[in-house]
């Protein structure tokens, strides 16, 4: 039988303010960002001492490690990032070393882009050789996950309606992304005849945006004691062009003209801390609300739910399956 492991696959982040523009040059894929958005993210870290994503996914690789042997499937779980160290060809070029023949791959972002989550893909299939590769494709329907983030979103919610003696709405957010990576193309007219719109990449409109609500609004199902809830895209670029919204700012304008005195603000495309959470949620949107009148709260994010382990673990136990065939 062959050797089977499990890969999971992330954004990656820098251990230091210093590393911030070589970690930029590969978000960017090489195209240079004007200095002062390089200075104000190494600015919007240092407030945040640094991003924790990488130790926490790698925590959370362990956690999907023993759900597996606890399910019956021992098979060991490697960690690649696109963007740093562990930098994703190192962590494939490491897993055939070590005589890894099947791995199922399971992006650590549920809802899938074909330009987003579709470059993790093409970064791990780059480099597998004789490796063969099972790559789940979007996981925003998962019930186990919506069951982790309602888990953590029951407690602020009681604990903020009893402080309040009010129902509480909530703000769910996903990262945002340029517009130009999700349309749909209408090309040009052919012979004064209009062209059919061109879907693209592949042969259906990007799925991103509507996972994304997709999974807010499972979210939501479960936790019956929200009274109101809302979407909005965060932490949109500074460049690249328009970015897909609605914003949380102009969200929380919104809101505040409602009459909105507390609200909780849970980022449902985000599985653990990292530098969107810590400064622009705890820093940024948190900021902006007191200005409006409104206080903001959140959950604690997913990192160690042992929830979210087995939804991964799931996924990879599928996945190795369809590889035995």
């Amino acid at each position: 039988m062959p050797k089977q492991a499990v890969l999971l696959l992330a954004h990656g982040t820098p251990e230091t303010v210093e590393q911030i523009p070589e970690y930029l040059r590969n978000v960017t894929s090489g195209r240079p960002l004007p200095q002062a958005v390089i200075e104000e993210i190494q600015h919007r870290y240092s407030l945040i001492g640094h991003s924790p994503l990488t130790e926490i996914t790698l925590e959370q690789a362990k956690l999907v490690e023993r759900q597996l042997a606890a399910d019956g499937v021992p098979v060991p779980v490697y960690v690649g990032m696109r963007n740093w160290r562990p930098y994703i060809p190192d962590v494939v070029r490491q897993m055939r070393a070590d005589g890894i023949e099947e791995a199922a791959v399971v992006c650590m972002a549920p809802q899938n882009s074909r330009t987003s989550v579709g470059l993790y893909r093409r970064a791990a299939e780059a480099e597998a050789a004789g490796l063969r590769i099972d790559f789940t494709e979007g996981w925003a329907h998962n019930p186990l996950l919506a069951e982790a983030f309602a888990e953590r979103l029951r407690p602020a919610i009681g604990k903020l309606s009893a402080e309040t003696g009010r129902a509480v709405p909530v703000l769910f957010t996903a990262h945002s992304v340029p517009c130009r990576t999700i349309q749909v193309p209408v090309p040009a007219p052919v012979d004064g005849q209009a062209a059919a719109p061109r879907l693209w990449p592949g042969t259906a409109p990007d799925p991103y945006a509507e996972d994304a609500k997709a999974t807010a609004a499972q979210v939501a199902a479960l936790v019956p004691e929200i009274a109101r809830w809302w979407f909005a895209f965060q932490s949109q670029g500074a460049s690249g062009g328009p970015w897909i919204g609605p914003t949380v700012e102009s969200t929380l304008d919104a809101l505040a003209s409602e009459g909105v005195s507390e609200l909780i603000l849970q980022p449902i495309g985000f599985l653990c801390d990292h530098v969107e959470i810590l400064y622009d949620v705890d820093h940024l949107f948190r900021d902006y609300a007191v200005k409006l009148g409104i206080r903001l709260e959140r959950p604690e994010s997913l990192n160690g739910s042992a929830t979210l382990a087995k939804a991964v673990a799931g996924l990879a136990s599928k996945g190795l399956a369809r590889l035995r065939g």
